[in-house]
């Protein structure tokens, strides 16, 4: 089995405007994805729109670890970019930009027997922003009682939560989909009805603009 799937993310949030969709999009798909996957320790990696809130672009890196980052490998691609990178790269065209490179906390041992798996069909991604003086109950109750609860419900996959270790907000969320209607499904209503995280903590926490957002797969592409 390929490995696919390790503990760390590196991801892209960004909105374009539409005179350069064109271009960008054949940049990302021609040339820019197969670039980072030569990079030793990028797994996996996988394009998204957003059906739901935003940004409306998402690219996700499946990392080994956040060590990647600070390989030469890695290195050499940011420090020699192509022309059309110089044109085209979301720092350059892109609007709202957000580079999020995150670790992950739950599950907290990988699961060997998952990680051959390719990127989801869907994704829900929540990037909140957590008090200090609520962060354990939060992790707690999201944990042992939201996640477990979320699991439960039809075609919701898998579920991977993050401190984000460069950018913010500091927590995030990924929820795996087999499809995007997941969060219009009535078990996820049902779900969403008898949470009680905000009793729970005693607090409330923030989101940032855009989440959580509902993504969709563009790359590889889907076959439905």
């Amino acid at each position: 089995m390929v490995k696919k799937k390790g503990s760390a993310l590196l991801m892209l949030f960004t909105d374009v405007d539409s005179e350069y969709d064109a271009e960008f999009n054949a940049w990302y798909e021609e040339e820019h994805l197969a670039e980072w996957l030569k990079v030793p320790g990028i797994l996996d990696a996988g394009r998204y729109q957003a059906v739901k809130g935003g940004p409306r672009y998402l690219v996700i890196y499946e990392l080994e670890s956040v060590a990647v980052t600070n390989t030469d490998a890695f290195k050499e691609v940011i420090q020699n970019p192509s022309e059309k990178t110089k044109r085209l790269a979301p720092t350059v065209v892109g609007r709202g930009t957000v580079r999020s490179l995150c670790t992950q906390i739950y599950p907290n041992e990988i699961d060997q027997d998952t990680t051959g798996r390719g990127m989801a069909p869907a994704l829900q991604i929540g990037r909140m922003d957590v008090p200090a003086e609520i962060e354990a109950k939060y992790n707690d109750y999201y944990d042992n009682n939201r996640t477990p609860r979320n699991l439960t419900i039809p075609s919701c996959s898998f579920v991977r939560r993050y401190h984000v270790i460069e950018g913010q907000p500091k927590y995030l969320t990924m929820y795996e989909f087999e499809h995007e209607n997941v969060p219009e499904s009535q078990a996820w209503v049902d779900a969403h009805a008898i949470d009680t995280m905000h009793e729970y903590i005693g607090g409330s926490y923030g989101h940032a603009a855009g989440s959580p957002g509902v993504y969709r797969r563009s790359s590889p592409a889907r076959p439905f």
